[in-house]
């Protein structure tokens, strides 16, 4: 009698067929299609910046300093032609368009989130499935994640961006390190309760590689907890790549984010609330639609939560 193949029985029982019945929930969950929606709108405001934009948002004219939302004044190109322009939310103290700098900071701020997630969801895992599966790396890495959880993200940030010039690279690096253990400490409270299960008993006593096994046999059931996670990681990096850039250690002021752009605001924020009022308007609903979205994604994606709703 031929051995039932344990790898092919694990896949389809443990990950293909709950995964298909809570992707399905999550088309119909109402917080997945609003922060979806939000976040879709938000990507092609990113994708469109160059035609959204009214001018490029750099350009400035002293003679247009601190304009109120909506009115016309003097915009300099780079030939040096000064042309009139509608400020639609109005001027900073240098002269440059406000709008245009809110319109090119989506492009920075959903870049920061994304790729801080992803940095830290790619290096969380492999410490969570090394720490997990093999034990006696698990007291070593989970000491050296337990010290870096205790110092404030916002302090290790500044500390490291400080070490480096700031550049969009080192932010991402800087925000994304912080977010690490606590995919870590994640990754690896599944991996200790899935290496119980029967077929991963069963491919080990068959003599399965043990990189076989966590590829194929562990690590997928640890994507929807990590897609959640995932969302709230964003939410965070692109709320500190905007407290980063409000501090002045963040990108370089040149660079057009949110957080610059509150922070040449906030001299002036009695006089022109409106330097301030509409990049942190942007910001609180990405943030929001993100959160939203990983609501949505926890309700649905969580065994638990589905059964109990």
């Amino acid at each position: 009698m031929s051995q039932p193949d344990f790898e092919a029985l694990s896949v389809e029982t443990a990950t293909v067929v709950p995964q298909l019945g809570a992707w399905a929930r999550v088309r119909r969950n109402t917080s997945v299609r609003i922060g979806g929606t939000v976040m879709g709108l938000l990507v092609l405001v990113a994708l469109a910046a160059p035609w959204l934009g009214t001018v490029d948002p750099s350009l400035f004219d002293p003679a247009s300093r601190d304009l109120l939302p909506g009115k016309t004044g003097e915009i300099t190109t780079l030939e040096g032609e000064t042309l009139r322009h509608r400020f639609l939310m109005g001027s900073d103290s240098f002269g440059r368009d406000i709008y245009s700098r809110v319109i090119y900071g989506t492009q920075v701020s959903l870049v920061v989130g994304l790729a801080t997630a992803v940095v830290a969801l790619a290096a969380g895992t492999v410490l969570g499935l090394l720490a997990g599966f093999l034990r006696r790396l698990d007291g070593p890495l989970m000491r050296v994640m337990d010290g870096v959880m205790a110092i404030p993200a916002i302090l290790i940030a500044i500390a490291l961006v400080a070490m480096w010039r700031g550049s969009l690279t080192t932010v991402v690096i800087a925000i994304a390190i912080p977010e690490i253990p606590r995919v870590t400490r994640l990754v690896r409270s599944l991996v200790l309760t899935i290496r119980e299960e029967p077929y991963v008993e069963a491919a080990i006593s068959l003599g399965t590689p043990t990189w076989k096994i966590m590829g194929r046999h562990i690590l997928p059931n640890t994507v929807a907890p990590l897609v959640v996670q995932g969302t709230f990681i964003c939410a965070a990096g692109i709320l500190t790549e905007a407290a980063l850039s409000f501090l002045g250690v963040g990108l370089p002021p040149d660079i057009p984010t949110w957080g610059n752009v509150m922070a040449e605001g906030r001299g002036a924020f009695n006089e022109y609330p409106h330097n301030i009022f509409f990049p942190g308007l942007f910001l609180a609903i990405t943030v929001l639609a993100v959160n939203i979205l990983g609501d949505g994604l926890r309700d649905t994606l969580d065994p638990k939560m589905a059964k109990r709703g």
